[in-house]
């Protein structure tokens, strides 16, 4: 088959690679689409240490069954489906418990570490385990389902804690994930929803996404503008981003008795406002990857209540990847979301 090998940082080489073969477990999926993470935007220079050369990357992908395992079960040859991109083991205690995200001994899939080596989906084919897989409704499209993965992170945080119709809810960061947290939101019927950014463009969209504040969040009075536009302050704020600055904004920006939901981790360590959180009574939630909300991600795409299509940048084939990797890495052209596409379906 063909994939797309990352060998040394910054470069991918389109190349025949050994075809994988399903287990007594797994299936062998025919890729059709995959999208760029910035997981893997982020290896794709070593930044991250996760994609240690030589790998083939990339993990949000949809695609059709081409061959199955002696021992799969409700699933067959052209069924079409996506899946997680986390392999978890089902007999840990986080997995018992029904933490399948923090499984002790998870791999992801398209990463390349210290603990472990598994290949992605830049690629014609993957093989995973038929437990990860989830069939597609008809009239949701491979690159559509690509975006699933995303989209599962993203309902995972807006539902670490409860979103009703009376809340205000502040989402910083308005990226891919924030991008989607805010269309998740929004079909919670969210009172009132502020998206704060550093990117004026990028607030453009959120506004057109369902957002009813747009704040810069460089501008010295955000967090006060934050206030004035929920009254005493947002029930909920979440912080897609995950630095100092994004952190300390969600934590002054929500009322008493607010809580703080927290997905973006670009830094390691932030300081905590102690006394302040304490006496204020904020809860802070922590939301890592997702635990098996695809389901629930398909209908919201198959009902039209969150549209993916408005996040991705370009769909590319994947021979031309090692280009338009490096044009994303770079940030030309406005790319945000860049999908793959591996196969010849839509």
């Amino acid at each position: 088959m063909k994939a797309l090998v990352m060998h040394e940082y910054n470069k991918l080489t389109y190349q025949e690679v050994p075809t994988p073969e399903p287990g007594d477990q797994e299936v062998q999926v025919r890729l059709q689409a995959c999208a760029v993470c910035g997981s893997d935007v982020h290896g794709f220079d070593g930044s991250s240490g996760r994609r240690r050369p030589p790998i083939i990357m990339g993990h949000e992908a949809a695609g059709v069954i081409s061959a199955c395992g002696r021992s799969v079960k409700g699933y067959r040859i052209g069924d079409r489906v996506t899946f997680d991109s986390t392999v978890y083991c089902n007999v840990c205690d986080a997995c018992k418990r029904g933490y399948v995200n923090l499984c002790a001994n998870r791999q992801v899939l398209g990463v390349s570490c210290e603990d472990y080596r598994r290949n992605g989906c830049f690629a014609e084919y993957v093989t995973v385990p038929a437990y990860i897989l989830y069939k597609l409704p008809d009239n949701v499209t491979y690159v559509q389902a690509a975006m699933v993965e995303p989209l599962s992170i993203a309902l995972h945080a807006a539902t670490r804690t409860k979103i009703g119709e009376s809340d205000t809810v502040a989402v910083v960061g308005a990226g891919t994930i924030g991008m989607l947290i805010l269309q998740v939101v929004r079909s919670f019927g969210a009172k009132r929803i502020i998206a704060l950014d550093i990117d004026d463009e990028r607030l453009e969209i959120a506004r057109a996404n369902g957002a009813d504040y747009c704040i810069n969040s460089k501008d010295a009075g955000a967090c006060d503008q934050v206030i004035q536009c929920s009254g005493v302050g947002v029930d909920v704020a979440i912080d897609a981003t995950g630095i100092p600055a994004t952190f300390d904004m969600c934590v002054h920006a929500v009322a008493l008795g607010g809580r703080v939901v927290l997905v973006g981790n670009i830094a390691q360590q932030v300081d905590l406002p102690l006394q302040y959180v304490v006496t204020r009574q904020i809860s802070l939630f922590g939301s890592c990857a997702s635990a098996g909300e695809y389901p629930d991600c398909l209908r919201l795409i198959s009902n039209g209540k969150v549209n993916v299509d408005s996040m991705i940048s370009k769909v590319v084939p994947l021979a031309e990847g090692d280009y338009w990797m490096s044009k994303l890495y770079r940030r030309e052209d406005g790319l945000a979301k860049l999908v793959f596409r591996c196969g010849d379906e839509e």
